[in-house]
């Protein structure tokens, strides 16, 4: 059986909030019997966009992540809920506006922090994948009809294509270790979740500094090579998907006509820019 998940791109998301602003615009003062009770004008944030910077000057990128309701297959919220939170057989989950009256224990009960508490209504809510839409034939969600770059997709597909495509696409989840079995997928988290280790390499020659291009960088750990790069045009290089906290690395540098050099860092919570290499004519 087809049923829905949203793939997120976030090399892609520049963070307009395009999406956050269709689903305030979809439900913010909207009654949608069966689907929704109006959403707060203020306050509430159903789809929310995380945002880091990694690095600095001149080496720095930013990544932002859109967060919403996982749709989750093992959702903790309805084995919470005792029926008033069910999911659908196209795997879309919705919390009752009737049954969930009152049931603020059903916030706390997510653990990503997609369900919301309406003081006004004394109501869990959180977004239903625009599930009152596709039932009446649209293809698509608002926030991923609304998004320019296109970082959004939905997909009904069978579960096995899915996950074919999770492995093609090296497709994440967040917080996997939770066993929720979420229905939104990642593309490129490692931009939000990892670290880079990057620099510059120059070259001395006849009393002149300048950029080496093409110099081979190696990235080594325990001492045992773990990846390896060149420089581009100016001199630039960087290692990407490096674990938070993973401790000591080395960096070694070599270019023909040049002596070979070597650099020493250590990776805690924040991505390393190095120091500019510097190497001499042999």
């Amino acid at each position: 059986m087809k049923k829905w998940n949203l793939v997120i791109d976030v090399a892609e998301c520049h963070n307009c909030n395009n999406c956050f602003l269709a689903v305030k615009d979809e439900y913010t003062g909207n009654d949608i019997p069966g689907y929704a009770a109006p959403q707060p004008l203020h306050g509430h944030k159903w789809l929310n966009i995380l945002s880091k910077e990694r690095g600095r000057t001149p080496m720095v990128d930013a990544a932002h992540v859109p967060t919403i309701c996982n749709h989750c297959d093992d959702a903790p919220c309805i084995a919470a809920g005792k029926g008033a939170v069910t999911k659908r057989a196209d795997g879309i989950v919705l919390i009752d506006p009737e049954a969930a009256k009152g049931r603020k224990d059903l916030v706390e009960a997510c653990p990503y922090g997609a369900i919301w508490w309406n003081d006004e209504l004394s109501l869990p809510q959180a977004w239903p994948f625009d599930a009152h839409l596709l039932d009446r034939g649209w293809s698509a969600p608002r926030p991923v009809q609304s998004c320019p770059t296109g970082a959004m997709q939905a997909l009904k597909i069978s579960d096995e294509d899915m996950a074919a495509l999770a492995r093609e696409q090296n497709l994440e989840t967040l917080r996997p270790e939770l066993g929720t079995r979420p229905r939104v997928y990642y593309k490129n988290l490692y931009r939000y979740t990892k670290l880079f280790a990057g620099g510059a390499v120059l070259g001395i020659k006849r009393g002149v500094i300048d950029c080496l291009a093409g110099a081979q960088v190696g990235l080594r750990k325990d001492g045992k090579p773990i990846a390896s790069v060149e420089t581009d045009a100016f001199g630039d290089f960087k290692f990407d998907r490096l674990e938070p906290g993973s401790g000591d690395y080395e960096i070694t540098v070599s270019c023909d006509g040049y002596r070979p050099a070597a650099v020493r860092f250590a990776l805690a919570q924040e991505s390393a820019v190095l120091a500019d290499i510097v190497l001499e004519l042999a």
